[in-house]
């Protein structure tokens, strides 16, 4: 026996058989394994390689995913994580993400390719971390695939699984942060894991407040190690916070000030769970979950049993915490995105929420009330994968939800849209084209999406269209790719909502910005008023919109990237009206 002492948490000490790798794995895994151990680990593999078949038959690229590839075409040119060269915006809303794939793109590997089959191989890595967690959630008895089967009923998982998105990491650090706070709570590194929650997405920080806590609680440390703890978890995200409001200027991913996160849209948000809920009869596989549970309680155990430091036994609510920690912060997830009014993408935010919820019971104990619950799961996956639909498959729904897939495969006339040719899409294909003959004419131009060219007041192209991710692969690194909506574009991103559009996509602003921010005076498209023009002109030169000017394109001097810092708070949260004449006497005075 030895004894086991964590830096990060010293007040913990406790006696347990020494670990060795196959700590991670069910109980007798190793050479020659007896076939119950076979069958055990077949719990988690399995999943994980049907994941994989199944995203690998449905992959696919989505346009949001081409927006991190631009950025990661910069930062390999030399340009800085940007969108625009010369322009400080942090369009990419996965930080971990978008590096990883800076790191593959250094490394020789095609930045797309990396997006798709990594995103992948991580939602395979993650089915079986999660199945290996649950195993050790039950003290690695015989056991049979439940929340696994619920996942991989469903068809956005196959859809998300690839898409070139963030997705795919979430899934994996989700049930990595999972598996290390049941097998090594007392861990420094466990703590570093959990910790990296908001640089996979900014709305999985409320997963590591819940995972901090839960590890609070296994371990009880004294309040210096529990200082340790969240030195550790917090210094990374922390520093890359810094970084953050000192060089783009603002607290958030410009995204996250487009779609306005901070605001409640309810009503929005609970249309957008029934949309995912509803199609799929997401009720009958609650429950069996439930029915599966209830005589499963009494088997959960914490990590290294129910026994504490000393030897003593755990408090009894110890015992339950690995198993309730993700069903908690998987709710808190649901509400988060039911608050906010969803996504434009069927299903894609709920996602992480539900995997989350099922966790504790992606794999449950071999009983005969296990084995009954996931024969029935299992057949409501068959039939929820051959023949359970959305009623708008390859469109936009009426409440501007969209099967984000389908829609691509349409576009592109293609049923794996990786490389997106648009073919399907004349309407793409005929602003591509404009953009080329600008490309090749070598003057400055501005291009308002299809219909007008006029002069801009910088070298190269700078086009503007609704559909960044496209806009950003035809537009050359040299040029500004820009957007009405703002996902790019801080000058969109700052403006106020107009009307009610789809969620993410209900800001717009109109042409006699652009025409004032980037154009050449006197060259203006014949359908734009000249009043408003200059209105715009004079706006962009007073008040907040001039220093949001000077934050984002301003030379970066240690003296702007302090007053970056400074004013961050201020600048993340300021927004103007569209109207250009509104806008300049509310700035001007």
């Amino acid at each position: 026996m030895t004894s086991t002492y964590s830096p990060a948490y010293p007040s913990y000490r406790r006696t347990r058989p020494p670990l060795s790798s196959a700590t991670w794995l069910p109980p007798g895994s190793g050479p020659g394994i007896a076939w119950a151990d076979r069958l055990r680990a077949a719990v988690w593999l399995v999943p994980a390689l049907l994941v994989a078949y199944a995203g690998f038959r449905r992959r696919w690229m989505s346009d949001d995913a081409y927006i991190y590839v631009r950025t990661v075409r910069q930062v390999l040119a030399g340009n800085g994580p940007v969108f625009n060269a010369g322009e400080r915006v942090e369009s990419s809303t996965g930080t971990l993400w978008q590096w990883l794939l800076v790191g593959a793109g250094a490394a020789g590997v095609d930045p797309a390719s990396a997006a798709v089959f990594g995103g992948l191989l991580l939602t395979a890595a993650g089915f079986a971390l999660a199945g290996i967690g649950a195993l050790r959630t039950y003290g690695g008895r015989a056991a049979v695939p439940l929340g696994s089967l619920v996942l991989l009923g469903l068809p956005p998982v196959w859809d998300f699984a690839t898409s070139g998105l963030e997705t795919g990491l979430a899934t994996c650090w989700i049930a990595g942060a999972w598996l290390a706070l049941t097998a090594r709570p007392a861990s420094l590194v466990t703590a570093v894991v959990i910790g990296l929650g908001p640089l996979v997405r900014p709305d999985l920080g409320l997963v590591t407040v819940v995972f901090l806590g839960a590890q609070w609680l296994l371990v009880r440390p004294s309040w210096r190690g529990a200082l340790a703890g969240i030195g550790a978890a917090g210094a990374l995200p922390a520093a890359y916070e810094v970084f953050r409001a000192g060089y783009y200027g603002h607290l958030v991913p410009l995204p996250a000030v487009t779609k306005e996160a901070s605001r409640s849209l309810w009503g929005r948000g609970l249309a957008y769970l029934g949309d995912f809920a509803h199609p799929y009869l997401l009720w009958v596989p609650a429950l069996f979950v439930a029915a599966a549970l209830l005589p499963a309680r009494g088997t959960l155990r914490g990590p290294g049993g129910f026994r504490g430091p000393g030897g003593l036994p755990r408090p009894g609510a110890a015992r339950l915490v690995p198993a309730l920690a993700p069903v908690v912060a998987g709710l808190l997830c649901w509400v988060y995105v039911v608050r906010v009014g969803g996504d434009f993408m069927h299903g894609r935010m709920l996602l992480p929420g539900l995997l989350l919820m099922l966790l504790p019971v992606f794999a449950v104990p071999a009983t005969r009330a296990g084995a009954l619950a996931a024969v029935g799961v299992g057949l409501w996956a068959v039939v929820c994968a051959g023949w359970l639909r959305i009623p708008y498959g390859g469109q936009i729904g009426p409440a501007g939800i969209a099967d984000e897939r389908g829609v691509y495969v349409r576009h592109n006339a293609d049923p794996h849209p990786v490389r997106h040719t648009f073919a399907g899409a004349p309407h793409h294909l005929e602003y591509a084209r404009k953009v080329r003959t600008a490309r090749h004419s070598g003057a400055p131009a501005l291009l308002f999406g299809k219909d007008a060219r006029v002069g801009a007041d910088s070298s190269g192209v700078t086009a503007s269209y609704v559909v960044l991710g496209f806009n950003g692969a035809v537009v050359p690194l040299d040029g500004a790719a820009l957007d009405p909506i703002g996902l790019a574009y801080p000058v969109a991103a700052h403006s106020e909502r107009v009307g009610r559009g789809r969620v993410g996509h209900d800001k717009h602003l109109p042409a006699a910005w652009l025409a004032a921010d980037r154009g050449v005076p006197g060259d203006l498209p014949a359908w734009t008023d000249p009043a408003q023009v200059s209105a715009a002109r004079r706006a962009l030169r007073c008040g907040a919109l001039a220093e949001l000017d000077a934050a984002v394109r301003g030379r970066l001097t240690p003296g702007r990237f302090l007053r970056n810092v400074a004013g961050a708070w201020e600048r993340t949260s300021f927004r103007f009206p569209t109207d250009p004449v509104r806008a300049e006497r509310e700035l001007c005075g």
